[in-house]
């Protein structure tokens, strides 16, 4: 059975006071610590500052935001997999709608970042997903296929593939306060495992965890939770208040 994963993005928002009362502030019951994974991705700066005071927690994971795929070199202001894993990251969001449609990535770029982050030993995140124009025009399945092949499957090897998760955020939810209904995000989740069914066949495809991330909050995320091709969610706005998402964090099913 696939462990649930509850994973926030803080994007670039907070300080080492926000790491500091976030983490003290944050609290769910055991049997949530027990049943799921936790995870906060807060911007680079605050990965020391994390590492530093979440010992008292050692249940809220450190994850990143972007990496860079060579372990070294002359690439000023990137940041290599090798460090991510020397921060202390477990694992680290790769090909998020916004590095895609602001920075240029590329699902060639991401594939490398996600190779580069398996051969350091933290796991990727990797997210897919469509635009509103494409979903319109009734190009949701046609845009994850290409996006999976090419970001996932490329250079793929198996036994690597069952460490990664992979992240299905409809770009019109990002940030919106739309949240994709259960019907679309459950056949989303759903279509997803079946490529990977086809390609990796069965049991390597189950063990590969598939979120949803879209307007997450308090309020939906019973529902989402309950899906049965979601395997967690990927958190923006709503994991940036400890109380928010200590309520994520505990949802009920």
């Amino acid at each position: 059975m696939r462990k649930p994963l509850i994973a926030g993005n803080w994007k670039m928002y907070g300080s080492a006071e926000k790491v500091r009362s976030f983490i003290k502030d944050f609290s769910v019951p055991e049997e949530a610590i027990a049943s799921r994974e936790i995870l906060i991705c807060p911007p680079f700066t605050s990965l020391a500052t994390w590492r530093e005071h979440s010992a008292a927690k050692p249940y809220l994971q450190l994850g990143a935001q972007d990496v860079y795929w060579e372990k070294d070199g002359a690439f000023t202001g990137e940041i290599s997999p090798v460090m991510l894993k020397d921060a202390g990251c477990a694992y680290c969001v790769v090909g998020h709608s916004e590095r895609r449609q602001y920075f240029g990535e590329t699902d060639v770029s991401v594939n490398r970042k996600m190779h580069a982050l398996l051969e350091a030993g933290v796991k990727p995140i990797v997210c897919v997903g469509e635009t509103l124009k494409e979903r319109e025009a009734g190009k949701t399945e046609e845009v994850l296929r290409r996006q999976i092949n090419c970001s996932v499957f490329a250079l793929d090897d198996a036994a690597y593939l069952k460490e990664i998760v992979i992240a299905y955020e409809p770009v019109w939810a990002i940030g919106t306060g739309k949240t994709a209904t259960s019907e679309q995000a459950n056949e989303a989740c759903g279509f997803i495992r079946l490529l990977l069914r086809d390609r990796l066949g069965a049991p390597a495809d189950d063990s590969i965890r598939i979120l949803y991330g879209g307007s997450v909050n308090p309020k939906n995320i019973d529902e989402l939770m309950a899906l049965p091709e979601v395997d967690g969610v990927l958190v923006g706005g709503a994991s940036l208040k400890a109380a928010d998402f200590s309520r994520i964090a505990a949802y009920e099913v």
